[in-house]
């Protein structure tokens, strides 16, 4: 039986001669102003361009709540589909998520590919995968969004034969796109995989773990410049480009701070407003290193129209995946392009710090803002260690940040901050806990 993936797998290096034209639609519901419409088709707008294709018109409309066939009113829907024929439109996205009935419907009386934002998410994952547990995720994520959305028939098969966005991984096929018991029987076993390397980076994080290291994790917005600040910082050689999602895959560097302690820093996948909830399902073992570290460093550019939405939108995140009660530092990135308001924001958000990535402005700050948040949250102690016992004094130094050491009779008496892990491993040679 072929893999899903594979079968596919040619569909995304196929480069087509013309990019797709799209039409985007949102929907402006109670609660909401049409301000924000805008800025999430904005959002939008860009994310299909990364996908690899052109908006060629946009539509919106005030509703009380979704119509259950169309998702817009039938009026509304007729409209889009003349809309479609003026501008001679591939395929329309909803920025809001439609149902499979709605999707069905829509493709009826359109004519066309309806897809949502979730789809195109799923999409630019879909072509940046590129490590054997980023690909194994994203396949995931895109089979649990597409099974309910199986439909028999020639008509119904959801536009795939063209390859265009939303329409990674899977060929049309004349029948039925899939059979449900291949993608159930494909998902079972990526859930096997996954689980599987999930094992192992749980074994990697334990050796990391016995190292006794601080463990930071950098999280933000999709595109707030999170590999390009791990690069400066560590020359770590991750892609950094001016696009959304260029990183799915975790990286992790050993960075020296201010005061010599080294730390373990890693870079982890952008976040975005309202990311799939099969995404953040299926990308959990990656995100565990977020809920695992000792300080979060909150990216956040400050360049963009709305910075606290997206702050908000990355804690959302980080709640969901059980990680909102680990300590940040807010980071408000890109102070090059933002000038005065990157002060604004700093001022508007205590503690936080703002620099620029790319010209190193504010980096020694930053620096020593972490090595002071990292020193509150260690212990600091008092060990014993014999002169002949170099190989202690060393690991003391390595994983942690001697304060003073004094001259004893048969010892050496070093007061350092060192974590909980290092203390626990070195507990024979502690002799007690000093005030911070």
């Amino acid at each position: 039986m072929s893999n899903p993936y594979n079968e596919a797998l040619g569909a995304t290096l196929i480069e087509r001669t013309m990019r797709e034209r799209i039409v985007i639609v949102g929907v402006t519901f109670p609660g909401s102003v049409d301000e924000d419409t805008d800025a999430s088709l904005d959002e939008l707008e860009a994310l299909i361009d990364t996908a690899g294709a052109d908006v060629v018109a946009r539509m919106v409309q005030r509703r009380d709540h979704p119509d259950h066939t169309w998702f817009v009113g039938k009026g509304k829907a007729q409209e889009l589909h003349e809309l479609c024929l003026e501008v001679d439109a591939d395929t329309v996205v909803f920025d809001n998520e439609l149902s499979p009935a709605q999707q069905y419907n829509l493709e009826k009386l359109l004519g066309r590919t309806a897809i949502d934002r979730t789809a195109v998410i799923l999409d630019i994952f879909a072509q940046n995968a590129s490590t054997l547990e980023g690909r194994a995720q994203v396949e995931l994520a895109l089979l649990r969004y597409r099974l309910p959305r199986l439909r028999r028939g020639a008509t119904a098969k959801l536009s795939q034969q063209r390859g265009g966005v939303g329409t990674r991984f899977g060929g049309g096929e004349t029948k039925l796109e899939v059979d449900r018991r291949r993608i159930q029987r494909r998902i079972s076993r990526l859930e096997d995989e996954l689980a599987d390397l999930s094992r192992t980076r749980t074994l990697q994080r334990q050796q990391r773990d016995r190292s006794g290291l601080a463990a930071v994790t950098i999280v933000g917005y999709t595109n707030a410049g999170k590999s390009t600040l791990l690069n400066t910082l560590t020359d770590a050689g991750v892609l950094s480009e001016d696009r959304l999602f260029a990183t799915l895959d975790p990286t992790t560097r050993r960075l020296a701070l201010p005061g010599g302690e080294p730390v373990l820093l890693t870079d982890t996948v952008g976040f975005v407003r309202r990311l799939p909830h099969g995404l953040v399902e299926s990308f959990k073992s990656t995100l565990e290193v977020a809920t695992r570290a000792d300080y979060l460093v909150h990216v956040v550019d400050a360049s963009v129209a709305d910075p606290q939405g997206q702050i908000d939108a990355v804690r959302e995140v980080l709640t969901a995946i059980g990680a909102e009660r680990v300590p940040e530092l807010l980071v408000f990135n890109k102070a090059d392009l933002a000038g005065p308001e990157a002060k604004r924001l700093v001022d508007d958000h205590p503690g936080s710090v703002a620099l620029s990535a790319v010209t190193g402005e504010g980096i020694d700050i930053f620096l020593r803002t972490l090595a002071d948040r990292l020193r509150s949250i260690t212990t600091v102690v008092e060990l014993a260690v014999p002169y002949d016992r170099g190989d202690v004094l060393a690991a003391i130094h390595r994983e942690g940040e001697v304060v003073s050491t004094t001259d004893d009779p048969g010892h050496l008496r070093v007061r350092a901050r060192l974590s909980d892990a290092s203390v626990g491993r070195l507990a024979e040679f502690v002799v007690g806990s000093c005030e911070q």
